[in-house]
């Protein structure tokens, strides 16, 4: 379905290349500056491209009737929504992590900072996927709903960007990232326990 419409995915990654790469124009192109402002820099991109691509991960279902035949029947529509949930991820989650050591070179990230960038991604982006799809459940039946979704979401997601921004800052010093990879992890296990459900939830009352 998404090769069918290659914009739903193709853009978040396009605004998060984008993005990231004009930092070093509107900023400074010193080194030490941008190293040091690299972690906000990726991970806020990072949350900002996984919300424009939240708004199309039920809508084509929605609006084809597809979501309210997975309600009425009787297969397990926390697993449906979790499938789905983990292609968004794939489509938009993975590419990310993919392609952060590119530009974490660019803006002078070191190699082990890139690594540690790179576990951040690979722990925090699923929960990004799994969080944002309760929102986007509950907005479905909304049209234009962006900016509701947004106002949802982000909240849930400052946990997040502090604890791997902060991981990837504290890397760069040599300091004990310990405890942020332990909340981190946390809120993985918490999220691949209970988004699904939630969402189920969410989209049964917004159905109605």
């Amino acid at each position: 379905m998404a090769f069918r419409n290659p914009s739903s995915f193709l853009n978040p990654l396009m605004f998060f290349v984008i993005s990231i790469s004009l930092f070093p124009i509107a900023i400074s192109p010193d080194a030490e500056t941008l190293s040091n402002l690299a972690p906000g820099i990726i991970w806020v991109i990072t949350m900002l491209s996984v919300l424009l691509s939240l708004n199309s991960l039920f809508h084509y279902d929605y609006d084809n009737g597809v979501l309210e035949q997975a309600v009425t029947s009787h297969q397990s529509l926390s697993l449906i929504l979790f499938a789905k949930t983990t292609a968004h991820w794939i489509l938009t989650g993975l590419p990310i992590i993919l392609l952060s050591p590119l530009l974490g070179m660019a803006l002078f990230l070191e190699p082990n900072s890139i690594y540690i960038l790179m576990l951040t991604l690979c722990l925090a982006t699923p929960c990004l996927s799994l969080i944002g799809s309760i929102g986007a459940s509950l907005v479905v039946s909304i049209k234009n709903s962006g900016m509701l979704l947004s106002l949802l979401i982000l909240p849930l997601y400052i946990p997040i960007l502090i604890f791997a921004t902060s991981a990837v800052s504290q890397s760069q010093f040599g300091l004990p990232i310990n405890g942020q990879f332990y909340f981190l992890g946390f809120i993985l296990i918490v999220s691949l326990m209970t988004a699904s459900f939630v969402s189920a939830l969410a989209l049964k009352i917004s159905m109605e």
